[in-house]
């Protein structure tokens, strides 16, 4: 079996006195790509904020590369190779764009530097155009690559995405996509939460649907769309 960099198991998630994420478990192995699906309100959001120590679970374990994770710091998650791009993108808008991914760079867990500051910009050219503009002079689409640019700068094991292309222009989001292409074959572990199932599947090797704070749907790309009464009933497409 390949190495699972993360492992969450029989997490409970709360807001307040809500109970968002039942019992629920999850893992991604190395070089695994997985999209993560679900309803509005579901909890996909909950479960990655629940990994990255942003929400404790009240109970249940997370483990990072086999070291447990319970009641760490989200940055102590980080530095174990997990980086986070938030729905909202969470850039810095008073750095330049080249300030935002230079802050980030350094090497992954394995010493591995294969994401360079000229890698990401020839990745990106749209950024090579706007190196001097402030993160609040970019577009949403601009924000969003920035956001991504800057989490590769870190040279991660896995790459979490919450809402990959929400907002954005069809021609932007067409961009994201290409580029989480890049990212799985680079051998970066993604997870993908996006509305569009049929993206989200092209480039996923699995597929997890949340229900009610709970797996009701694990499998392949291949099985959820040869099976559309599963998008019906789980996504309501």
């Amino acid at each position: 079996m390949s190495e699972l960099l993360i492992q969450a198991q029989g997490l409970n998630t709360y807001y307040g006195a809500s109970h968002i994420l039942r019992d629920l478990s999850f893992q991604v192995a190395r070089g695994e790509t997985i999209g993560l699906m679900g309803r509005n309100g579901m909890g996909k959001s909950t479960l990655l904020k629940s990994i990255m120590g942003l929400v404790p679970p009240r109970s249940g374990q997370v483990h990072i590369c086999g070291r447990p994770m319970n009641g760490r710091s989200t940055y102590e998650v980080a530095r174990l190779g997990i980086a986070y791009v938030p729905e909202g993108r969470g850039i810095f808008g008073n750095l330049s764009v080249r300030e935002n991914l230079q802050m980030a760079a350094r090497a992954g867990t394995r010493g591995q530097r294969d994401w360079t500051y000229q890698r990401v910009l020839d990745t990106f050219p749209r950024l090579q155009e706007r190196l001097d503009h402030g993160g609040q002079q970019l577009s949403g689409g601009e924000q969003q690559m920035l956001t991504i640019g800057r989490a590769l700068m870190t040279n991660p094991d896995v790459l979490i995405l919450d809402e990959a292309t929400e907002g954005l222009a069809p021609l932007i989001a067409r961009e994201i996509w290409r580029i989480c292409g890049l990212i799985r074959e680079s051998g970066i572990s993604s997870v993908i939460v996006d509305k569009n199932w049929k993206h989200v599947t092209q480039i996923s090797n699995r597929n997890v649907i949340l229900v009610k704070g709970q797996v009701a749907f694990e499998g392949s790309s291949e099985r959820l769309r040869n099976e559309p009464g599963l998008l019906d009933q789980y996504l309501g497409v």
